[in-house]
């Protein structure tokens, strides 16, 4: 089982819903009202994305590599 790092954002100004997004896999973005919702709605967005994937015959990435950059303005 592969392992895919999301990006959790706070959305002040949408009644505070977190937004998730899966760098690795570019569309794939789901929502949730608190963290835990919004986690467990981006896995099951990754299985649906990887399933699609799989059913179009497309490779499925697994080799992501991350880094952090620091930028003040």
């Amino acid at each position: 089982m592969a392992k895919y790092k999301v990006v959790l954002e706070r959305n002040e100004d949408d009644e505070g819903y977190y937004t998730v997004t899966v760098p690795a896999l570019p569309g794939c973005v789901t929502q949730g009202r608190t963290k835990e919702e919004a986690l467990e709605r981006a896995k099951e967005a990754i299985q649906g994305y990887l399933e699609s994937l799989k059913k179009d015959g497309l490779p499925i990435p697994e080799d992501v590599e991350f880094a952090e950059v620091s930028a003040s303005a």
